[in-house]
């Protein structure tokens, strides 16, 4: 039952396995003590990686299903995801 339940979980985030964010973590996240000048920074860093990536379009699709709240998710900031799913920013 268990290894069924993994296998599922496994297979649903497969496509993360071949994302340019792999190595760079760190940069697809912000901390709340970043100053919004370093933030935007990061953001445009991140979205010029998502923009080369192979699986972008399953990455949005994952952050827009599953309505990620925070980071750089399939070329998107937090602020555009909330923005095209017409509800406010939190945080």
């Amino acid at each position: 039952m268990f290894g069924t339940a993994r296998t599922e979980i496994d297979e649903q985030w497969a496509w993360a396995d071949y994302g340019n964010c792999q190595e760079l973590p760190d940069l697809f996240y912000n901390s709340e003590d970043e100053a919004k000048s370093l933030r935007r920074r990061k953001e445009s860093a991140a979205k010029k990686l998502c923009g080369r990536c192979p699986v972008i379009a399953q990455c949005r699709a994952h952050a827009l299903a599953g309505r990620e709240l925070y980071g750089v998710w399939g070329g998107m900031t937090e602020a555009e995801r909330h923005r095209l799913a017409g509800r406010a920013r939190t945080g």
